[in-house]
Formats: structure tokens, C-alpha cells, sequence
């Protein structure tokens, strides 16, 4: 939400957020009686510039990729079950798949760098900016221009579509570490205190994520602008998200953040450009270890606390009938004058 009394233009007048608020305060209910909804709604009116708001079209767009460091052993899964679960995808089997037909939300799943051959089905695009990323454990995960090339494609993406509310998935394995690795270092914070189990390691198996990791961050400084982090660290499937949170926001989209991996992805978007971060709704707080750090940094209060750890774009998902209710509120529900009820003394 931004704290300026005037904010986005849109033709030749700006909505402020007092009349958004004074909009809220005078709906048939008490002051302040619907609470974060009411927090929500006065964010998406800001974001369209309109007391009359719509967020009834929704696009959950999941990128793809796979990363170099997932065959050192930071993951559970073989890096394999990246390229299976896109098909998984593509014929709906996903928890990803099952969520958006239960909101009504398009879904598309896109080839950022899945490791082997292209893919070839016509249900999926084709986005590859290389054969998965390079072992950032020993090396930069990317060359300057596959950064600049996953951060543009994901801005078209993220642009296209008439969509009102936009949602972003991941699909990598080790993705959890990239992610892990690029906040701390955008946040100047030993990787360690990010770290989690990602796809549930056991102890043994996150002592070895963690002290790989900590290799990893010893190869640059402590801290590192958001995209020399995503170039050294990141996937390609975690800068293109970026990209896609920024092209969205430019584009006036409500853009719902999923868990950890995606706020990673938020956080490098809103220190790339500030302004994007006006639009960002926080689905939940995941179970991953360092999301709540994420949070804290990007001062974001989450809609839900579901105990979720899966990715994929679940949790944005679930969090968009919510983001619709708030929106349906504001444009709908009637005002004390409007219905002839008597407001408070």
C-alpha cells in the first residue's frame, strides 16, 4: 500500500487514498468491521484508480527451469521430476491445475530452462533461455545476457493478457536454494538464516544444503544488487518470475505473490523498480525457513498462514477468491446513504 496521499494517474484526475478510504468508512457496516479485506480493497482500488474495482480475471502463469547446483545434492528429488511434473502440468494433474479450476483461473505453464531436449507440445511456451542454469555453487548461475533475457521475456509476459489479477509458479528443482542464495544476498543476510528444507530434506540432508549453500555465498560479497544476485545465484525460471511481477505491475495488474521462491522473486522486482511493489498481494507465509525474513523486508502482511510449502503458484491461487471478494466489496456493497440505513452517531 503506498503512503502517499495521491498516487497512481490515471487520465487526468488521481483517486487519493483518503476518498478510497472515506469510500470504505461510509459501506453499511461499522468503521474498520471487515478488516484486512477492507486493507485489500482500498489496495486495489489504488492500484485501478477506481472506487469501482474488478479483479474477476485471473492467469496463473508457472515457469520452468532447472539449475546446475540440484545435482551437487541440495534437493530431495532427482532433477529429473522438473521436466515430469511440466507434463503433469500440461495434463492438469498438478495441485497448481486442480486450485485454478476451483477459483477459475487460466493457467499456462512456460519453458524458462528445463535441462534436455525442448518440449515439444503446443500447450507450452517456449521461453528457454538455456539448458538449466550452471552450478552456482562453483560459478554465476547466468551470463549477464540470460538475466536480461529471462527479466524481458518475463516482462512480456507478465504485460500480455487482459487478466486483472496476475499469479506466478515456479517448477525447479533446488529452487529453493537459488531462491534461498539471491534473498540473502539482496538482503546482505548469511544464507544460513534463509535456508530451509526446501522438498523436505531430512536433518542430514539440510546440514548438506546448508553447507553447500554457504560455499556458494562465499563466492561473492556479502551483499549484491537484485540482479547481479539473480545472475549469480538465480534460476532461470526465478528471474523471469521477476521480470513477469514487473511487466504485471506495469501493465496495472493485481499481482497475488505466492510463497517463499516467488517472494524471493517480489523482493528482487521491487528493488529493481520500487514502484511495483504498490501492486503485490501476499498469498500466505509459507513453511519454508526465510520466508518470514522476505516478508519482513518487503514490510508484507499475508493473507493466509496455511502451513504451505509446495510452490507452483497454490498459494496465490487460494488467496485470489479473496482478492475478488475485496474488490466485490468495494464496487458492490452499498453505502449508509445508498440504502437508507442510518450510519453511526
Amino acid at each position: 500500500m503506498r503512503s502517499s496521499e495521491t498516487d497512481l494517474q490515471t487520465g487526468s484526475s488521481v483517486l487519493s487514498l483518503s476518498e478510497i478510504q472515506s469510500a470504505i468508512d461510509n459501506k453499511t457496516k461499522p468503521l474498520g468491521a471487515l478488516g484486512e479485506i477492507e486493507t485489500l480493497a482500498a489496495q486495489i482500488a489504488n492500484i485501478q484508480q477506481t472506487l469501482t474495482p474488478q479483479a474477476d480475471t485471473c492467469r496463473l502463469t508457472i515457469f520452468a527451469a532447472d539449475h546446475g547446483m540440484a545435482l551437487a545434492g541440495v534437493s530431495a528429488f532427482p532433477q529429473a521430476v522438473t521436466r515430469q511434473m511440466v507434463f503433469n502440468f500440461l495434463t492438469e494433474g498438478a495441485a497448481a491445475n486442480v486450485f485454478a479450476r476451483s477459483v477459475g483461473a487460466e493457467i499456462q505453464v512456460v519453458d524458462a530452462g528445463v535441462c534436455g531436449d525442448p518440449i515439444i507440445d503446443e500447450r507450452l511456451l517456449q521461453k528457454r533461455i538455456g539448458n538449466g542454469t550452471a552450478n552456482a555453487i562453483e560459478r554465476p548461475a547466468m551470463t549477464p545476457d540470460q538475466v536480461r533475457s529471462a527479466l524481458a521475456s518475463g516482462s512480456a509476459l507478465g504485460h500480455d493478457g487482459n487478466e486483472a489479477v496476475a499469479c506466478f509458479g515456479e517448477m525447479g528443482i533446488g529452487n529453493t536454494s537459488s531462491a534461498s542464495l539471491v534473498a540473502a544476498k539482496v538482503l546482505g543476510l548469511p544464507v544460513t538464516e534463509i535456508t530451509g528444507r526446501g522438498t523436505g530434506l531430512d536433518d542430514d540432508g539440510l546440514q548438506r544444503k546448508s553447507a553447500l549453500l554457504e560455499i556458494a555465498a562465499t563466492r561473492t560479497d556479502a551483499q549484491l544488487d537484485a540482479k547481479a544476485a539473480l545472475q549469480e545465484y538465480g534460476g532461470f525460471e526465478i528471474a523471469m518470475m521477476t521480470g513477469a511481477m514487473l511487466g504485471a505491475a506495469a501493465a496495472g495488474k493485481i499481482v497475488i505473490v505466492d510463497g517463499f521462491i516467488a517472494s524471493a522473486a517480489a523482493l528482487a522486482a521491487s528493488r529493481i523498480a520500487p514502484e511495483s511493489r504498490a501492486n503485490m498481494v501476499f498469498a500466505h507465509q509459507s513453511a519454508e525457513a526465510g520466508h518470514a525474513r522476505i516478508l519482513d523486508a518487503l514490510e508484507a502482511r499475508p493473507l493466509l498462514q496455511l502451513n504451505m510449502r509446495l510452490g507452483e503458484g497454490t498459494g496465490a491461487l487460494l488467496a485470489f477468491p479473496l482478492v475478488r471478494a475485496a474488490a466485490d466489496m468495494l464496487r458492490d456493497m452499498a453505502s449508509f446513504e445508498s440504502a437508507g440505513v442510518s450510519g453511526p452517531a
